[in-house]
């Protein structure tokens, strides 16, 4: 019997599966200097602001990171350094950015689902933030974050304590994604690709909800349409596939984050 196309849209189904744990670690690391890539030409860089990270496949109390200084646009698989939750850089040759390690070694240490997580100072997200609100339902595509983000309403300046990482990850709990005010959005997933997908739609539905906003008065989906919506637009599965043409789309024209 042949597959169905339920068959085919199952996420374990669609992953890769690794002969080594080196080969995943190589795999994950593509990902991720695929996701700075992609960051770099959405214009979410900031100076040395914004970090993605993913968990180390064999040392689960690891993660890799951006070096600190290092454009987005210049990322390769062999740029990435490796830290530990103590925020020391155990592969690489070059200093780990104090505020990805203060946060993000805290929602890998909460969050043992979370295989990666993405912040950066992207220009609609920051502003959005300044509005101390969450998103409302008011696109099919918001609908992603329909229940499943949190705000993080206290802004006490530049994320350099694992105390303050601790307390973000406590309020980002069990959901997908926050947004951190004054400050900018923070999301994670399951895959590199889901996290950066949610970072990527979500700083499109800050703008879709600030444009509208300026225009009018927007009309909120339905609860229940919402929720329903959510479960279509919001699985782990739409986050990752919705992150595959990106990826086919920078490979093709930069071939060389592989390195």
């Amino acid at each position: 019997m042949g597959k169905t196309f339920e068959d085919f849209m199952k996420l374990e189904n669609l992953l890769p599966t690794f002969h080594s744990v080196e080969e995943e670690r190589q795999y994950l690391k593509e990902r991720l200097a695929a996701a700075f890539r992609l960051f770099s030409k959405f214009g979410f860089d900031e100076g040395v602001a914004g970090h993605i990270t993913v968990r180390d496949p064999e040392k689960k109390d690891h993660f890799w990171v951006n070096a600190f200084g290092m454009h987005f646009s210049q990322i390769k698989a062999s740029d990435l350094i490796l830290c530990n939750h103590e925020g020391d850089v155990v592969h690489g040759n070059r200093p780990v950015n104090r505020a990805a390690f203060a946060i993000h070694s805290q929602i890998h240490a909460a969050r043992p689902d979370v295989v990666a997580a993405a912040h950066a100072h992207s220009v609609y997200g920051k502003t959005w933030s300044a509005l101390g609100r969450k998103l409302d339902p008011i696109t099919q595509d918001s609908c992603a974050f329909y229940e499943d983000h949190v705000l993080f309403d206290d802004y006490t300046g530049v994320v350099l304590d694992t105390e303050e990482g601790k307390r973000i990850a406590k309020v980002l709990g069990p959901h997908k994604a926050a947004i951190l005010r004054n400050h900018g959005l923070l999301t994670v997933g399951r895959t590199v690709d889901e996290a950066a997908w949610w970072f990527i739609t979500m700083e499109r539905s800050c703008q879709a909800q600030l444009m509208a906003e300026a225009a009018g008065r927007p009309v909120l989906i339905e609860e229940e349409c919402a929720k329903v919506t959510s479960s279509q637009v919001g699985s782990e599965l739409a986050g990752w596939f919705s992150f595959q043409p990106l990826w086919d789309k920078i490979v093709k024209e930069q071939s060389e984050l592989v390195d």
